[in-house]
């Protein structure tokens, strides 16, 4: 669900951050590095997960999404370059053989420059397309939460994506479908402290989200994304912290969205989850906030039964109630991350609960936006039947207004 219209001189870099949470919740900086490449961009835009979709201005030059889209595979596994904004989003629970957990969350985006902002044309050096991603490890067992943060531009083999399939990079950072697997994803991401190779395959196909091919973010005309998802994939590789290398299997999530057009003013952040229940189910929500505490008519979710077949959910069919509160120690934002959810259609309520407190990343060095995103267990019951899960959630506008952003 996820611009930033000021100028950054930003350097090619990727930084890395570490945090310990003991069991007050409380977080402390390890240690931070940086790589810095010779290479200086200069850049008067910037983006951010669901705020990357939405611009601040409506650009003529870039699509925007309407209903009536109809997908095609495996081309829409790829680039949309006439949409301005897109992101490639996995998150996924691990465990090692002996049943040591993790969480981990990897996203790359693709932000369009408008060709009025682009003064080096037809150089190679000119910025068209920037490219950011976000890279987190969850250490559930050990307490620790790691992020990185990548930014780059396309041109010279540096950072792009492929129109045709499922191919986008930065650097050695990348998600690809292998064309002699094409069913596959590989992930792959690494920094001299965290690192995973993974390979994810469909035990469900995908759903798309929405109503007319589009998800709705608000009222207005285009205020809509395209927006699909693969709910729940099996998953197998390799997790790296510091010298430590896992085994690792599991199960992930992955969602792919274009679109833009631009957040209404009044909006200040949304709360988004993608849960996999153990009943072979899964649940995507979402909640826009406004400023006036009043949540936006156009949130939304989908609900997928085991068969793979979908419900679209709008905001009338269910609620969602924060339960209990945790304050940053790193930035002093109150995140509600417990919650109770329900949906009375189909006598289903579930209560979550993140399973660790410090999941925060301050993304200071790429989209400027600080965030809550991490794993969640589920609890609950549907039809008088206790229910267990996992899942992931992500929690924006609450260390700033997120329209500020855009």
């Amino acid at each position: 669900m996820h611009s930033v219209h000021a100028c950054y001189k930003l350097r090619h870099r990727f930084i890395v951050k570490q945090y310990r949470t003991g069991s007050s919740g409380c977080r402390r900086p390890l240690r931070t590095r940086g790589i810095t490449y010779v290479i200086v961009v200069v850049l008067c835009t910037g983006a951010f997960f669901g705020s990357l979709l939405f611009a601040a201005d409506p650009i003529q030059e870039f699509r925007t999404a309407m209903p009536g889209y109809e997908y095609v595979f495996p081309r829409d596994h790829g680039s949309h370059d006439d949409f301005r904004t897109e992101w490639w989003y996995y998150t996924g629970h691990l465990t090692t053989k002996n049943g040591r957990p993790f969480g981990y969350q990897l996203t790359f985006f693709r932000r369009g420059i408008p060709r009025n902002q682009v003064k080096t044309l037809p150089s190679r050096w000119s910025i068209t397309q920037l490219y950011l991603a976000h890279f987190a490890i969850s250490d559930l067992a050990g307490k620790q939460f790691y992020f990185a943060e990548h930014i780059s531009r396309a041109g010279l083999g540096r950072a792009g994506s492929d129109r045709d399939r499922l191919h986008v990079w930065i650097d050695q950072w990348s998600a690809e479908s292998p064309i002699a697997v094409p069913l596959s994803q590989q992930l792959r991401a690494s920094t001299d402290t965290i690192g995973l190779q993974l390979t994810l395959s469909p035990e469900k196909s995908l759903v798309v989200h929405g109503i007319g091919g589009v998800s709705r973010k608000g009222s207005e005309l285009g205020q809509a994304s395209h927006y699909y998802s693969f709910t729940r994939l099996a998953t197998i590789g390799t997790l790296s912290i510091g010298d430590q290398q896992f085994e690792v299997t599991g199960t992930s999530w992955m969602d792919h969205e274009f679109g833009s057009a631009d957040l209404g003013q009044d909006l200040v952040g949304w709360d988004w989850f993608s849960i996999q229940l153990d009943n072979g189910c899964e649940l995507m929500l979402y909640r826009l906030r406004r400023a006036d505490g009043s949540t936006e008519p156009a949130s939304s979710g989908t609900l997928v039964d085991r068969d793979g077949r979908t419900q679209h959910l709008a905001l009338k069919d269910f609620s969602m109630e924060p339960t209990a509160f945790w304050m940053s120690p790193n930035t002093n934002t109150r995140y509600p991350q417990r919650w109770h959810i329900v949906i009375p259609s189909l006598d289903l309520s579930l209560d979550i609960a993140p399973q660790l407190a410090g999941q925060e990343l301050v993304t200071s060095r790429s989209t400027q936006v600080t965030y809550w995103e991490g794993a969640v267990e589920i609890t609950g019951a549907s039809r008088g039947l206790p229910l267990r899960g996992k899942g992931y959630m992500e929690l924006t506008g609450y260390a700033e207004r997120i329209t500020r952003k855009l």
